[in-house]
């Protein structure tokens, strides 16, 4: 089995919001949800996507932790700050340049998905993939991201947001496609 990353199709959310539930009840979460779903433009569209940590491949939030409690696995997944060593600086919600990392006041601690890491180390889906009802969110391997990727070519390059150098915290482990988005194409629900 290949390496697997998780993929997001943001064109199939529907805005169900199935993707938060899991992620509450999954066990090592202490039913804080570590996933959003954000609605892009209320007034206008119906479009939601769903908004989690994309493990970036040198994360601002490890890089700005003074205490380095937030390590990376070897999958590739940044973990939470790890509780002996997080010392509540918030300097890790401030460095993300996606707002994901939360403070978790009651405990001084900081907390973030983590990929559901005692999963996904088994090759286990995440949870918020495993429930994903219109496959926004796959658990996928590299070499099917890649067939994914030569069936939606776009002539700017920007297939993946998560590719492009530009972005701001450069690749990323989650792999996002923007196809309609980028195209100006609207959702027909």
């Amino acid at each position: 089995m290949g390496k697997q990353v998780l993929y997001i199709e943001m064109d199939n959310c529907i805005g169900c919001r199935s993707c938060l539930a899991a992620c509450t009840q999954c066990g090592g979460h202490d039913n804080r949800n570590r996933n959003y779903v954000l609605d892009v433009d209320p007034f206008i569209s119906r479009q939601t996507i769903p908004l989690m940590c994309l493990h970036c491949v040198n994360p601002a939030c490890a890089r700005s932790c003074p205490a380095q409690a937030i390590q990376i696995a070897d999958t590739g997944a940044v973990l939470s700050a790890l509780v002996e060593k997080c010392i509540g600086c918030q300097n890790c919600t401030i460095a993300c340049p996606y707002g994901i990392p939360k403070f978790d006041e009651e405990q001084n601690l900081m907390y973030k998905c983590d990929l559901c890491y005692d999963r996904t180390k088994e090759g286990i889906p995440p949870m918020c993939a495993s429930v994903c009802p219109t496959n926004t969110l796959q658990w996928i391997e590299e070499a099917e991201l890649e067939e994914k990727r030569a069936q939606i070519p776009l002539a700017n390059g920007k297939w993946t947001a998560s590719h492009d150098p530009d972005v701001l915290e450069g690749e990323t482990n989650v792999k996002i496609s923007l196809p309609g988005i980028l195209q100006g194409k609207q959702k027909l629900f």
